[in-house]
């Protein structure tokens, strides 16, 4: 399972990368898509949708079940993953990578000091197993 050092996480299970100018790009983790099974599906919202931190912006169906992805940060979607309409299964097969979800423009940067490190993830998740 990877936890790369440079994201930050949320408890559901999110990670963040900070894109600079108040940019950042959100996705499921390793340990996520790990548990969800195969992806079938995933609801990005649209460009413009607006987001609050801790609270539901996007679902992933899996063959096993249906997860809400919740906003690490409030913002505004300002680029959605459309390659997860045609495949959602690069969730699974690069959670970190092709697999990313939306990139959120944050209007509040401070809140991601709120976020796990990876180190802190890392202890969460095996704390969970």
């Amino acid at each position: 399972m990877e936890f790369p050092q440079d994201l930050r996480y949320t408890n559901e299970h999110e990670w963040v990368r900070d894109e600079g100018d108040g940019r950042v790009r959100v996705g499921i983790t390793d340990y996520a898509q790990d548990a969800l099974g195969d992806v079938v599906y995933v609801d990005v919202p649209d460009v413009g949708t607006t987001v609050a931190a801790h609270q539901p912006f996007s679902e992933v169906e899996s063959t096993k079940s249906v997860s809400d992805v919740y906003a690490p940060v409030s913002g505004s979607v300002a680029e959605r993953n459309t390659a997860l309409d045609e495949r959602p299964e690069l969730v699974n097969d690069a959670p970190y990578g092709d697999g990313w979800l939306v990139l959120i423009q944050a209007t509040d940067l401070s809140e991601l000091a709120d976020l796990m490190d990876a180190a802190a993830y890392q202890a969460f998740v095996e704390e969970a197993e």
